[in-house]
């Protein structure tokens, strides 16, 4: 397991446990957060590393360096460094960014590393963003609750979820039924107005339905 996280968990407690529980980690790591460390690279030669495209333009240019003191209060706690920068093919930066892991970085790997960092965006917009935008209403009240209600809540809406995503990649039907409403917040609009107004038999009828139109056939037990 990598942990891809972002600058509150450049910390050393944090990353202490990570290492106690075996767990590698791709932290990012800025100036203002950890002074110290930047410092210290201040006098340092880095590794560098650039890829270029096929007309010669470079496109990935990365400097790195393994064995860092995190910080004056922790020096005993090294961490190995990346710098990253984009290109685009006239030359005009596109993305930067600076990691460190724990994850021994050569010149071999250190492209998968900065791609490992970046995978965190990733995963904040095709997982938050997707549940507090598109109808699985996860909001700040998943926070309230007595007996663990706000648990039990998060754990429903994480099994939907996984579900949603397992159909999405294997389901034909289930892919049809969200091309036919082009976007998924219409899908489950549909999918809890048809279970207000028919008996439903299975999701291969309510699939159907939706992609035939509920009134098209007579697919859904009205009674």
């Amino acid at each position: 397991m990598v942990l891809a996280e972002d600058g509150l968990a450049s910390n050393a407690p944090h990353l202490r446990l990570c290492k106690k529980l075996n767990i590698r980690f791709i932290t990012v790591v800025k100036p203002d957060g950890n002074k110290s460390l930047f410092e210290w690279l201040k006098g340092i030669e880095r590794e560098k590393c650039e890829i270029f495209d096929d007309d010669g333009n470079c496109i990935h240019r990365m400097e790195f360096y393994n064995g860092v003191p995190l910080n004056d209060t922790d020096p005993d706690l090294e961490v190995n460094y990346v710098e990253y920068r984009e290109f685009d093919s006239d030359g005009n930066q596109i993305y930067h960014n600076t990691w460190i892991t724990d994850l021994e970085i050569t010149e071999k790997n250190v492209l998968s590393i900065a791609k490992g960092g970046r995978a965190r965006w990733k995963i904040e917009n095709e997982t938050f963003n997707t549940l507090k935008n598109q109808g699985y209403k996860f909001e700040h009240n998943y926070g309230h609750g007595k007996k663990h209600l706000s648990t039990i809540f998060g754990m429903l809406m994480m099994l939907a979820f996984l579900i949603d995503q397992a159909q999405q990649i294997c389901c034909g039907l289930f892919q049809a039924a969200l091309k036919k409403c082009r976007a998924k917040i219409v899908l489950w609009e549909k999918i809890r107005n048809a279970f207000q107004m028919f008996k439903i038999t299975s999701w291969v009828a309510l699939y159907q339905a939706i992609m035939e139109g509920f009134y098209g056939r007579a697919i859904l037990d009205t009674s």
